[in-house]
């Protein structure tokens, strides 16, 4: 049997290594510099041409740089051109078309082979993710947007409108009726525009304000703008908005608020909401609903990964919440027509 190590030492110090340490280390750099920069920064943005570009680029300084190892090796081993590799051409041009330039071609392919399809599988499994998601969060927030408790004391108060004031009455019974109609038909897409979702805040407020009695303070502030061209999934930010119903404090002595804020800067929406609360609520406060921070997050990391920032501040008297969000454009997708 030969000896491992004498076979090593043929291997390790042959002069044929320094063309091999060429191949690997300029094809190594091309694949990291195609995978690490111009993908995400053009292939992932859908900048096709320029990534295009840049690729071939890579390929042509990669293979041109591995050429010269061959004449390293050659000198390397004392020998000529025709001693080491045969007789035969024995250009740049020769060892550029014929060995280095297929070479990189194919380790490039194959590592962006490897890499599509790592991302295939992550975007796959993200997918089925937000679909298991997608179904639990709607039963959790149908179980808890037809909250008995709400229903029956909004219901109570408009009944009691009825002979106080007719007037506010009908409006109240009205904006039921647009909740009722949003959480049952307009609410079912992945994504709304965003002008549905403040038209259903401002309703649910008018409402909730309604029940509370004026006991609360309630501050809304909402830039008036075209929000019809942006979408948003349902629900985001009326998860932070019930939360603060919910948990607002009770005070006879001192005041009792809810602050919301609202506003567009270009698509990215900045949303801030605050509540006053009582020191027995302050363990409380971080449940949304029954759904909880952690899977307010994790819907928040599965629709917008990558596209919000969320700030909460649990204080003694206050709880706090910010979120900066990145939208969207609404796209509505019409029927296709049939044709005779």
């Amino acid at each position: 049997m030969g000896d491992p190590l004498q076979a090593a030492k043929v291997i390790f110090y042959s002069p044929f290594s320094a063309k091999f340490i060429f191949y690997v280390l300029f094809q190594a750099a091309a694949v990291c510099f195609n995978l690490y920069f111009l993908m995400p920064v053009y292939l992932e943005k859908n900048r096709i041409a320029k990534y295009i570009s840049f690729l071939c680029i890579t390929l042509l300084c990669a293979a041109a740089l591995i050429v010269p190892g061959y004449y390293v090796s050659a000198w390397l081993a004392g020998r000529t051109m025709d001693d080491v590799y045969g007789a035969g051409a024995h250009s740049v041009s020769h060892f550029f078309i014929t060995n280095t330039f297929p070479s990189t071609i194919a380790s490039m392919t194959l590592a962006m082979s490897i890499k599509l399809t790592k991302n295939w599988i992550q975007t796959k499994r993200r997918q089925q993710l937000l679909e298991k998601e997608k179904l639990e969060t709607e039963l959790k927030f149908l179980k808890y947007q037809f909250n008995p408790h709400f229903l029956f004391n909004t219901i109570n108060s408009i009944f009691f409108l009825i002979h106080k004031n007719p007037n506010m009455a009908s409006a109240s019974l009205a904006k039921f009726s647009e909740l009722l109609r949003y959480q049952l038909y307009e609410c079912n897409d992945t994504q709304i525009s965003l002008d549905k979702e403040i038209t259903y805040l401002e309703n649910f407020i008018q409402l909730e304000k309604l029940r509370q009695n004026d006991n609360v303070k309630v501050k809304l502030m909402i830039e008036k703008q075209q929000t019809g061209h942006l979408a948003i999934a349902p629900f985001v930010l009326m998860t932070f908005v019930e939360n603060a119903f919910k948990h607002v404090s009770q005070h006879t002595d001192k005041p009792n608020w809810i602050k919301i804020e609202l506003k567009l800067d270009g698509q990215e929406l900045h949303f801030s909401i605050s509540n006053s609360t009582s020191d027995y609520a302050s363990r409380d406060v971080v449940n949304y609903g029954g759904i909880g921070l952690n899977n307010v997050q994790r819907r928040l990391d599965l629709l917008y990964l990558g596209q919000y920032q969320l700030d909460i501040q649990t204080e003694a008297a206050c709880f706090a919440v910010k979120l900066q969000l990145k939208l969207s454009e609404f796209v509505v997708f019409e029927p296709m027509q049939q044709t005779a």
